[in-house]
């Protein structure tokens, strides 16, 4: 399957999208009405579907912390996921550069990123409304 023609199944199972690549469709959360954001929740494509999910702590929120201790905070908020059969794949730092001064760094995400694969007969909707559920940012 496509990533185009699993966005078409997913919106038709009222999904909302986010945005789509050339190897996944990101799913969107809505925080209000006019208001569509990443969710960190991904389908990947292909004859094998996966979902990928994202968590993260985020600098800001823990001063002064390490990243090495941020990361720990990712992986503990990450652990109902992995009960749920999900395995950490990579990690990753994101930058959040201020849009008005690209020079000037507002915050850093570091970011966990789990996934698992999907069986045939899995039903994707509900796999996929269980990840939306579960926490990604560590508080």
């Amino acid at each position: 399957m496509t990533p185009l023609e699993l966005k078409k199944v997913l919106q038709a199972k009222g999904l909302e999208i986010y945005k789509t690549t050339a190897e996944e469709v990101v799913l969107a959360e809505r925080v209000r009405d006019n208001l569509l954001m990443d969710s960190a929740v991904a389908v990947r494509a292909g004859s094998n579907l996966s979902i990928r999910i994202a968590v993260r702590a985020q600098a800001s929120n823990f001063p002064g912390e390490a990243p090495e201790r941020l990361l720990a905070r990712a992986r503990a908020t990450a652990q109902p996921t992995l009960a749920a059969g999900y395995s950490e794949t990579s990690t990753r730092t994101v930058v959040i550069a201020d849009p008005g001064d690209r020079s000037r760094t507002i915050d850093t995400w570091y970011e966990v990123w789990l996934e698992r694969s999907l069986t045939p007969q899995a039903d994707l909707e509900a796999e996929l409304r269980t990840a939306l559920a579960f926490e990604k940012s560590a508080v």
